[in-house]
């Protein structure tokens, strides 16, 4: 029995032909298409409209046969199908399965790799731009884009410093024990820089990480009125750092999300419509696995309904959508996402796409949705539509604002990560203690709530009150909470 996800109709995966076209290269292009994305399924005897047509039972062996030598004789590199035949309704049908290959990319020999490369978008296949025939090369020859020599590009003292500096701050946040700022050397081994004859050189990774010198390399962001892209009520566009951006794009969309208040405990608690820490993993997620030779940006679209969250590049190294919801992940930025994991940005356990949906669903919201669009990937966070008047958004950052005027584009401020100035001091360790002595310990999410902080800049509190002697920590990272140090 042909499984039922068949009878859904074409999609990325199947494809349907009421029978074995005369011309081979009229399905050999769906062929290689399956081979450069997520593989899939050609299947013979069923129409467009999935009405079971059937092929001839008794040349069956031959037109299997047929297919074989088809494939063969026209794809580069060699392409083995997983040809076999079923019967549904008393009638017979082929099945040619094709697996991602490992050697991309496969393209029909008598055209040649720039004009017969093929991929797979949505139910058609389509020819392959240049830029994407240069990502399927790398991917058969396993190395990523992030880790290439940005040729001509100068490395300075000045760039390492601030990025080793950097890197310790982040480390420093999940932890209270002390961090040794990393050396020149490590960056070497962790594949930032490269050192050829006793010359430092910049790997695209490094460029990304220490300045906007890729046009391309920014985040946009826009809030606007309704649920389509037509009128604005804010913009901005920020460039420099990678993981700058990401502080400051995180920024901009709690600036226009919903905040509510409640007391609890003689404590007031503030909590965001949506879930901060999802909204922080789509953005980093879309920084992390977007596709840096595609020039665009990645953005970041605020609606009346949704969060709309795009990056360039569509699911990398044939995964499929049902794939990554099911916890399975391949990087596409392997230095990118190196470092961000040093970082503690992101785990490369593939755990971002289930934490996304269960915050969500702790949020009662509506699922996320997951989607790929042409040559992007795109992530909806959907708001809680009500009723009732939507409360004017709050106009003021929680983090020390970027002043007005701006002129775009802004280059992302390097001093977001460093603990907000809006609270004092005093009064955020008073309403931390206070939380404590109610119910016993403290979670960084529940210190997140109270203070309404980013997550960093919650753990660099937290941890600083360690330091003073005010807490003491329990447990390790994810599970860890906070007691008070002179708690019996």
């Amino acid at each position: 029995m042909v499984d039922s996800k068949f009878f859904k109709g074409e999609s990325k995966t199947v494809e349907f032909k009421a029978k074995l076209p005369d011309k081979s290269e009229t399905y050999m292009k769906t062929i290689i298409a399956f081979a450069n994305t997520s593989g899939g399924k050609l299947i013979i005897g069923i129409d467009d409209n999935k009405s079971i047509i059937g092929i001839d039972k008794d040349n069956i062996f031959e037109i299997m046969d047929k297919v074989t030598n088809a494939i063969s004789d026209a794809c580069e590199p060699q392409i083995v199908p997983d040809i076999s035949f079923k019967t549904v309704e008393d009638k017979c049908i082929l099945v040619i399965e094709i697996y991602p290959g490992a050697n991309r990319p496969y393209y029909l020999k008598s055209k040649g790799k720039e004009r017969g490369t093929y991929i797979r978008s949505a139910a058609t296949s389509r020819l392959a731009d240049s830029d994407k025939i240069r990502e399927l090369e790398m991917e058969g020859k396993n190395i990523s884009w992030d880790e290439q020599i940005c040729m001509g590009y100068e490395v300075t003292k000045e760039a390492i410093d601030k990025l080793c500096s950097d890197i310790q701050k982040y480390m420093s946040l999940s932890t209270s024990e002390e961090i040794k700022m990393p050396t020149e050397k490590q960056l070497i081994n962790w594949k930032v820089l490269k050192k050829v004859n006793d010359k430092l050189l910049a790997t695209n990774a490094f460029v990304l990480l220490t300045s906007e010198f890729f046009q391309f390399a920014k985040i946009q962001c826009a809030l606007f009125k309704g649920i389509t892209r037509d009128v604005f009520i804010d913009k901005k566009e920020y460039t420099g750092s990678i993981y700058e951006q990401v502080e400051a794009a995180y920024q901009f969309v709690l600036r226009h999300i919903n905040r509510s208040s409640k007391i609890e405990s003689l404590i007031r608690i503030d909590k965001y419509e949506l879930p901060t820490s999802a909204i922080r993993e789509i953005i980093i997620n879309a920084q992390v696995h977007r596709n840096y030779m595609d020039n665009s940006c990645v953005q970041i679209a605020i609606y009346d309904d949704r969060l709309e969250v795009t990056s360039p590049g569509t699911l990398y190294g044939g995964l499929t959508l049902e794939e990554i919801l099911n916890g399975r992940s391949k990087i596409r930025n392997k230095v990118i996402a190196e470092i961000f994991n040093k970082m503690d940005l992101i785990e490369q356990w593939g755990t971002g796409i289930q934490r996304i949906i269960n915050r969500a669903k702790e949020y009662e919201l509506p699922k996320p949705e997951f989607r790929e669009i042409g040559n992007t990937f795109r992530v909806n966070l959907y708001r809680k539509v009500d009723k009732k008047p939507i409360k004017k958004p709050i106009k003021e950052p929680i983090k020390e604002p970027i002043k007005e005027p701006i002129k775009e584009p802004i280059k992302a401020d390097k001093n977001l990560i460093i603990t907000s100035k809006q609270r004092k001091k005093f009064d955020r360790e008073n309403l931390i203690i206070k939380y404590v002595e109610e119910h016993g310990s403290i979670s960084n999410m529940e210190a997140r709530q109270i203070l309404v902080l980013a997550e960093s800049t919650t753990k660099r509190f937290l941890k600083e009150m360690v330091k003073e002697g005010l807490l003491l920590e329990e447990g390790e990272r994810k599970n860890r909470r906070y007691i008070l140090a002179n708690k019996e």
